[in-house]
């Protein structure tokens, strides 16, 4: 579906990407991994149209399009959710949610009952404005969003940031204990349930999810294959289940 070859980029000179090679398939979950500064959420910009590649190849269902701006991309089927989510904080949960269909002049026919069935905490905050739902929420809404757009590719940048408060506290803690105890404040487990959708979003069988995310245990969960970035390189790759403890020492802790 998705596929990447020898794709390279640069910022001002320096290079980023170096010769990435990445595929995505239909129903399966992709986890992009790799400490900060690695290159991870270049590539996706790359894919979206973000970031010009210096070389290389993004084609989707056989089709190039690295040389299509970002609309045209997003028509083609590219769904993005990028860092901080960018959803519109002055328009209401349901005015967010449609925009996207709207701007490719698509028709939505039950398609946010859809949304609205993975993500039931969005149906009840629907006249509310998108700028005083919690950071769990907002993400909840900018992944709906980018569904309503009916992608064939969905990519999903860090979709756990910033939704759980008290994680500077609990660094020791693993990602799954954090999920079982909840969210502090409203006790909702925002983590478990994007997890859930992604999960059913997977099991659908029609779209691919390429997932750049720094939590481990997230990733052993969703996930069915992993890439490994460090300096512009992919270093590792595989099914995620041999995603070892020597793998990620090499490569992931800090």
């Amino acid at each position: 579906m998705l596929a990447l070859a020898n794709l390279s980029a640069s910022y001002d000179g320096s290079r980023i990407l170096r010769g990435v090679n990445l595929d995505v398939s239909p129903g399966q979950v992709v986890c992009l991994m790799g400490r900060n500064g690695v290159g991870k959420t270049t590539t996706l910009k790359s894919i979206v149209g973000l970031v010009k590649p210096d070389a290389g190849s993004v084609k989707l269902d056989e089709v190039e399009i690295a040389g299509m701006k970002p609309d045209q991309r997003a028509r083609h089927g590219i769904g993005y959710v990028p860092q901080g989510r960018d959803i519109f904080p002055h328009l209401t949960v349901r005015e967010n949610l449609h925009i996207g269909a709207i701007a490719q002049g698509k028709k939505l026919n039950g398609e946010v009952d859809r949304v609205l069935a993975l993500f039931p905490i969005l149906k009840e905050f629907l006249a509310r404005k998108g700028g005083v739902l919690s950071g769990g929420q907002q993400q909840q809404l900018a992944i709906g969003r980018a569904l309503l757009t009916n992608p064939k590719v969905l990519l999903l940048d860090e979709p756990t940031e910033g939704i759980q408060p008290n994680i500077i506290d609990q660094i020791g803690e693993t990602i799954k204990k954090l999920r079982n105890e909840g969210l502090k404040g409203d006790g909702r487990d925002y983590i478990s349930e994007i997890g859930n959708a992604v999960k059913q979003l997977r099991a659908d069988g029609q779209i691919g999810i390429l997932l750049v995310e720094q939590y481990l245990d997230f990733c052993l969960d969703v996930g069915d294959s992993f890439y490994i970035m460090d300096r512009g390189s992919i270093v590792a790759e595989g099914p995620i289940g041999l995603l070892n403890d020597e793998i990620v020492k090499q490569h992931l802790t800090v």
